[in-house]
């Protein structure tokens, strides 16, 4: 069921990695309203089936399915694209959510232990996806790749050493996976398209009534997250693909 009239997602199989957390059921609410078939996964089975029955109940007749994948395992994350493509004969885009935080108060203090927590959320989550649905982004007419990235990778602050570099090597891979539908794109220009976008923080209902005094300054609500994903699609490949679009101001 298509409410917004998007044509550019109506129809459209877009897999969501992350999905059970706020930004990925504000995305999979505004994927299911657009009109695209949801394929969601996430580490967390109870809450991914809590987020996938509340995008179908806010869209009845909408199709949002769930699977509980392991993206730190490259052979599950490929059998997770190989089904979802024979279930539904395409792939048109793999939403990157998989999120997390650890830091520290001084560049001193820094545990690397928080760097290799992060590098395999962060990082192999990543190079999983995107080595998994490459192939399937290229054969689509839309396809697309969206990481959701952070503005300190660009301006790291001490006690974020792990953060901020996990968030820029996920970056530079993404850019790398731009280039590889670059070139497959040959002189008609990329197909599929690689594209980031960046926050300062997400903020969602549930954070503003514990902390009803807070600004939030710079922070971008869930749902403005999702509209800009599902934007995403609207704009042509050759346009979108290599992009990193700010949803915050630069630092």
């Amino acid at each position: 069921m298509n409410t917004n009239g998007n044509g550019a997602l109506d129809g459209a199989v877009i897999a969501v990695a992350g999905a059970a957390g706020p930004a990925g059921r504000a995305t999979l609410l505004k994927l299911a309203d657009a009109g695209a078939i949801v394929v969601a996964s996430d580490a967390d089975t109870a809450r991914l089936a809590e987020a996938v029955d509340a995008a179908r109940y806010a869209h009845g007749g909408a199709t949002v399915t769930g699977d509980t994948v392991d993206l730190l395992d490259l052979a599950a994350t490929r059998d997770w694209v190989n089904q979802t493509e024979k279930e539904f004969g395409r792939i048109d885009g793999l939403v990157h959510l998989v999120g997390g935080w650890r830091g520290s108060a001084t560049f001193a203090e820094t545990e690397l232990g928080d760097w290799t927590f992060l590098e395999k959320l962060l990082i192999r989550t990543v190079q999983h996806t995107s080595l998994a649905f490459q192939e399937p982004l290229q054969r689509s007419d839309r396809g697309r790749f969206v990481l959701v990235s952070q503005s300190g990778a660009a301006k790291p602050t001490e006690g974020n050493a792990a953060y901020a570099a996990s968030k820029a090597a996920a970056e530079a891979w993404t850019l790398a996976l731009g280039d590889a539908f670059r070139k497959a794109g040959g002189e008609d220009g990329p197909k599929a398209a690689a594209v980031i976008l960046i926050v300062k923080a997400l903020v969602h209902d549930a954070m503003r009534a514990e902390r009803p005094n807070a600004k939030f300054a710079g922070f971008t609500d869930v749902a403005e997250l999702a509209e800009a994903i599902a934007g995403v699609w609207d704009r042509p490949a050759r346009e979108a693909n290599g992009q990193r679009l700010w949803l915050t101001p630069k630092p």
